[in-house]
């Protein structure tokens, strides 16, 4: 065996096994954000407009500081949370922005093209529609408040409305919302600035080249990122660019990696060594190797960003969405350009913007949607993203300086952002109605494709026979060998065709055994690689898989690299065969569909074949 082949073998290559964005926990706190961030909207506006509204602006304008010998430093309440703790929120939205160009979502640019033409235009749009009401003057610097999309509120929205099959949908929103903060950010470095100060500028640059260089420390990477976190921070502060902006430049200078071979090998090594020989030492270096395997992007995420989502945005919301709603402040609102341009931009652009985008790539067939997403899924998501919050109040407050301008365009973006979740869920209500849904599993999600699915038969066969299943499943093992008799006897007649659908806490090497078999699958070798597969259940580890993959004659250079270094070519069509078997609400292996439709009796070849036989046209 090639060098190549021997190394490869030794290791077993790790990928995230599946979007943990999509995952209930995932979706019970993006709601739960969601929530707080509503409950200080509606404390906010309560208090604002209460017998005890003038102690909220009282503490809004609260200073409070610091001081060291002759030096003092203060900020107002409000402008804490705006220009310091938001730091921390742009933080979090840098991170998500790099790991998605970096592994995630966008590194597929065909899948990505529809998203992010989509988000393009959901930010160019409405800004012209905004310009449209307000071309000249002051009203017309604020254009930016209508260009982005609230994350939390928009996913807490989409699990309010609970349209039907809303997975595919809620990634796209997802992947469209990371586009849309880039566009956002953009905005603020570039417009939303002050004047600059060269001195400064410069140092903050030699921050920024220094901040690049951490990532070569051997160690002390998160100290290091905070001393010069905060150091941008006050420099950007000093050179007049918004010091916020320094929570992206910490962020996209932290690198971001799927877990490699040779450190999770170490980790499982120390592990082996505490278990035998339990001591503080050994429990040190496990605890390190462990977490050393994972990305510092990843443990940041995952770290401060429940802060930022339970802590910094809901004090966010209860500083900035607090407004006065008296008759004479309504009155002026809804005459003013200003606040028709903030709702007109968001309702209206967001939705023209977002649909027309994608209305138009896939017209042309410059992009596809991702299977099982269609047009109208995305019209009603066009139209949440009309809810702008967190970023639009953000720039009312460094856009517009005068109090009643910013009350009338705080009025404008809350009222848009209530028209725009009401518009979604008419939207979502019609068009399920219209074209109503079968009910969940009952039928095949998404229709065979000779291109894509991995079949075996005549394409044009009358029966068709989908399964569901997973390498590691033996009852998957013994349906297979089933279907060759089903085979046999219908010949020309039957189409058969494989799914995935590993079930990861049963069969924990199922996932990694099916992105082996994609990757086999890329050399034209799938069905070779899943009949060894299957023949070694019990031997799935990755170094069994690359003697599988040379036994069925795959160049083992090219299979390394896809499984490793391209591994989202394979991880996506992995992904989402398994995210149509939980949209469909599949729970076991195998599960069979006849003719479209869903099969609940046994899997024997006898009634596989009598249901089959009752199916022929």
């Amino acid at each position: 065996m090639r060098e190549t082949e021997t190394t490869a073998a030794r290791g077993f290559p790790l990928l995230p096994s599946r979007r943990n964005r999509g995952s209930k926990a995932t979706r019970t706190t993006d709601n739960t954000a969601a929530a707080l961030l509503l409950i200080s909207t509606v404390v906010a506006i309560v208090w604002a407009n209460s017998p005890w509204a003038q102690s909220y602006w009282t503490l809004l304008d609260t200073h409070v500081g610091m001081g060291f010998g002759a030096h003092h430093f203060e900020m107002s309440v409000k402008h804490l949370v705006n220009d310091a703790l938001m730091a921390f929120f742009f933080f979090i939205v840098g991170l998500e922005v790099t790991r998605e160009f970096t592994i995630g979502e966008l590194t597929d640019r065909s899948r990505a093209a529809v998203p992010v033409v989509a988000a393009a235009a959901g930010l160019v749009v409405p800004a012209v529609v905004f310009l449209a009401f307000n071309p000249s003057g002051d009203n017309a610097h604020a254009w930016g408040v209508v260009i982005s999309t609230d994350t939390a509120f928009l996913v807490g929205a989409l699990a309010i409305i609970k349209p039907v099959f809303p997975a595919r949908v809620r990634l796209f929103l997802l992947t469209l919302a990371v586009v849309d903060d880039v566009g956002a950010l953009i905005a603020i470095a570039v417009f939303y600035s002050d004047e600059l100060r060269v001195g400064p500028l410069v140092l903050s640059l030699a921050l920024l080249v220094v901040l690049v260089l951490v990532r070569r420390l051997p160690r002390w990477h998160g100290p290091a990122y905070a001393v010069l976190g905060v150091a941008l921070w006050i420099t950007l502060y000093l050179a007049g660019i918004h010091p916020t902006l320094a929570g992206v430049a910490v962020a996209l200078s932290i690198p971001v990696f799927t877990p490699e071979r040779r450190p999770v090998e170490r980790a499982v090594e120390q592990i082996r060594a505490f278990r035998q020989s339990p001591n503080s030492r050994y429990a040190r270096q496990a605890s390190r190797s462990l977490r050393e395997s994972i990305s510092i992007n990843e443990r940041l995420q995952t770290s401060v960003g429940p802060v930022v989502a339970f802590v910094i945005l809901p004090l966010f919301a209860l500083v900035n969405a607090g407004v006065r709603l008296d008759a004479q402040t309504l009155a002026t609102a809804f005459r003013s350009p200003l606040t028709w341009g903030i709702i007109s931009g968001l309702v209206v652009g967001k939705f023209v913007g977002i649909t027309g985008a994608t209305w138009l790539m896939r017209r042309t067939g410059l992009g596809v949607l991702a299977p099982g997403l269609s047009l109208r899924r995305v019209a009603g998501g066009a139209a949440l993203s009309g809810i702008g919050f967190t970023i639009s109040l953000f720039i009312v407050d460094i856009a517009i300086a005068e109090p009643d301008r910013q009350d009338q365009a705080r009025i404008g973006v809350l009222t848009a952002s209530a028209l725009a979740f009401g518009l979604g869920w008419l939207l979502f209500r019609v068009t399920d109605r219209l074209s109503p849904p079968e009910s969940v599993g009952s039928k095949l999600l998404r229709p065979v494709d000779p291109e894509r699915d991995h079949i075996r038969g005549n394409p044009n066969a009358p029966l068709v026979l989908v399964e569901y299943g997973d390498f590691e499943c033996p009852f998957c093992s013994r349906a297979t060998g089933m279907i060759d008799e089903v085979r046999a006897h219908f010949g020309a007649d039957l189409l058969y065709v494989w799914r995935h659908f590993p079930l990861e806490r049963a069969h924990p090497r199922a996932f990694d055994a099916a992105r082996a078999s994609e990757a086999a699958a890329l050399q034209g070798r799938f069905w070779e690689m899943a009949h060894e597969l299957f023949d070694h259940q019990d031997d799935l580890e990755w170094s069994d898989m690359y003697r599988y993959a040379v036994a069925v004659g795959c160049d083992i250079e090219r299979f390394d690299q896809d499984v490793r270094v391209h591994s989202t070519k394979v991880l996506h069509r992995v992904t989402d065969d398994a995210d149509d078997a939980e949209e469909m609400d599949l729970n076991a292996t195998p599960t069979l569909f006849v003719n479209g439709v869903r099969h609940r009796g046994p899997w024997d070849a006898a009634s596989l074949i009598r249901v089959l036989e009752r199916g022929r046209p």
